[in-house]
């Protein structure tokens, strides 16, 4: 029977332990990340009931103590490039699999390298002479009890890293080792005991692990942009520098216009990216129900909002973090600053789990088949179906951005609407090209290439245009008015300011005119004096514990300088008044002049 209870996807993060059920993630990587991550939600959402007895609750116990191995040395974010074989042996029901190249090898899976003993690896399927794609096994890798290797497995940690010290990323190369028929996870696809091959009712079905940790990842961003932004927000209340006006004490960094242009749009972010991330946590389990019921007519379109939401959502976080950094001046740099172990934690998010370009792409082919849809006399339903004002084209010849948009740049909802036009007019754009390409051409392959550019940033509109949409849905569910206008505030300084940054678009769409554009840049300079009496208590609100938030200089009680002082004393340099280094090289050399 599947495993009922507090293991259910909302609670990956919880384990048990001597004292009850625990959090185990502290905002720092760990061994059992992918443990508790993926290989348990794999288990949830990809096993047969037989499979999840067999294997959920010694996962559970940490008996079995799994990873996720998809990743090669060759291949990441093309699946179907993955070179690692499971070949079917119907004498022995067993599956073989094997690593044929070195590029085939399993690389960079958390916890592999010293801590599991299991992993889900994800392997060409071979049967009756034919390869069936892509699924996943349970594979053990090392013994029970004694922790070594199985023979036919060599496994071990791929080295230094960027950051995640603390993770033992791994390597797994299988040479003809056999695992039996039933370790296929095949709640979707099965191999029947003869080989026959069962499909799935959808291939996507089999990335459903990989959808879920993309959908974790934007709530993740916002987290890991909102810690940044405390930090940052906290310690410009705190340092002093400079003069406004000649004799007068120091101001507040807080103080200056151009901190704030820095702080507050990435505050506003921070809050957009809170909105999104829990819509996209109940999206994906209301349409894995839907699944669940044999309904996959969601699942385009969830794969294509996971990818380019995880995309859009980590490179702007991952960006803002740095600015953060930055905004703090040279003790930013400092490890007490708690920034850069923000920034070395989040920024692979931006490669694992698809590389953002790739997933950007993935989304514009989800937008272009809409569009042709729309162009076919079909409507569209969900985040795209602003596409279906293409219908009018049959009308009025001008494309469908082109029609008058009266914007209203005090009103959220009306900034919704000109970016939901925007959103129309570079999908529009980038398949228009596309077929220009097409028309040229006759490979399909080099046709999408060439227009690239243009359909990444097709799914850049998309993703920022659900963004703003999401946030200024969010307003009106606010109940406490002085918190609502709060938001409001933060929501159209979200919006204005993209419009400031991507000014071209909506001038050359007609959206905006040179005026408006005048009375945008305007607004955000207005707004940042607006927000700056509530900055403070806006990163307040995120409710991170000095512990979590890991700063001197984002320290709640803004006590940032006799703190830093006491850092400073503990390094490890400072455990002796004169370091060996002095009399090991600088006195010998100083006796020679």
């Amino acid at each position: 029977m599947a495993a009922p209870g507090p293991w259910s996807q909302d609670n990956w993060h919880l384990r048990p332990n001597r004292n009850g059920t625990c959090f185990v993630h502290r905002g720092r990587p760990e061994p059992l990340d992918l443990h508790l991550g993926m290989f348990l939600p794999t288990l949830l959402t990809q096993a047969t009931p037989e499979q999840q007895d067999r294997f959920f609750m010694p996962a559970w116990n940490l008996e079995i103590i799994g990873t996720y191995a998809q990743t090669e040395m060759g291949h990441g974010t093309h699946l179907r490039g993955l070179e690692t074989t499971a070949t079917y042996d119907p004498a022995t029901q067993e599956f073989i699999l094997n690593s044929p190249t070195v590029t085939s090898i399993k690389w960079w899976p958390g916890g592999l390298g010293k801590t599991s003993n299991h992993a889900i690896v994800l392997a060409q399927l071979y049967t009756q002479g034919q390869c069936k794609g892509l699924h996943a096994f349970i594979v053990p890798i090392r013994q029970l009890g004694t922790h070594e290797p199985l023979p036919g497995i060599t496994v071990g940690d791929i080295g230094p890293k960027f950051g995640y010290d603390e993770m033992d990323n791994g390597y797994l190369k299988m040479d003809n080792f056999r695992i039996p028929r039933e370790n296929m996870l095949m709640k979707y696809a099965q191999v029947e005991p003869d080989g026959t091959y069962v499909k799935p009712l959808s291939d996507k079905l089999t990335y459903g692990t990989m959808v879920f940790i993309r959908s974790l990842i934007v709530g993740d961003s916002a987290r890991s942009l909102s810690r940044a932004c405390t930090i940052a927000i906290r310690y410009s209340a705190v340092r002093h520098q400079s003069e406004l006006k000649p004799g007068e004490p120091e101001p507040q960094i807080l103080d200056y216009q151009t901190q704030q242009y820095k702080l507050f749009p990435l505050l506003a972010t921070a809050y957009a990216f809170h909105f999104v991330g829990a819509y996209i946590k109940d999206t994906y389990h209301r349409i894995s129900g839907d699944i669940h019921k044999g309904d996959l007519s969601e699942l385009p379109e969830l794969h294509a909002l996971t990818a380019g939401l995880k995309a859009f959502t980590s490179w702007t976080a991952n960006a803002g973090i740095e600015e953060c950094r930055m905004a703090c001046g040279g003790h930013g740099y400092s490890r007490c600053s708690g920034i850069p172990d923000i920034y070395v934690t989040f920024t692979p998010s931006c490669t694992y789990e698809g590389e953002n370009t790739v997933m950007m792409l993935q989304t514009a082919r989800f937008l272009v088949k809409s569009y042709t849809q729309v162009s076919s006399g079909q409507q569209v339903t969900g985040m795209v179906s602003y596409l279906n004002d293409l219908s009018r084209q049959r009308i009025q010849p001008q494309h469908v951005a082109a029609r008058s948009v009266a914007v209203r740049i005090n009103d959220p909802v009306s900034l919704v609407e000109a970016y939901k036009a925007r959103a129309a007019r570079l999908v529009e754009a980038a398949a228009k090209n596309l077929q220009a390409e097409l028309n040229h051409r006759k490979s399909k392959e080099d046709a999408w290439n060439r227009t690239s550019v243009d359909l990444v940033r097709a799914s850049e509109a998309h993703c920022h245009y659900v963004v703003v949409k999401l946030f200024t849905a969010k307003l009106p569910e606010i109940s406490n008015a002085a918190v609502r206008a709060v938001l409001t505030e933060l929501c159209l300084l979200y919006a204005l300011y993209g419009i400031s940054k991507n000014t071209g678009d909506f001038l050359q769409a007609g959206i905006l005119t040179d005026a408006q554009i005048t009375q945008v840049n305007q607004r955000v300079k207005e707004l940042l004096a607006i927000i700056r009496p509530n900055a403070v208590a806006l990163v307040d609100s995120f409710d991170f514990h000095d512990v979590h938030l890991g700063s001197v200089l984002g320290r709640y009680d803004g006590n940032v300088y006799e703190n830093m002082f006491e850092w400073a004393k503990k390094s490890p340099l400072n455990k002796t008044e004169v370091h060996e280094s002095f009399h090991k090289h600088l006195k010998p050399m100083q006796s020679k002049l």
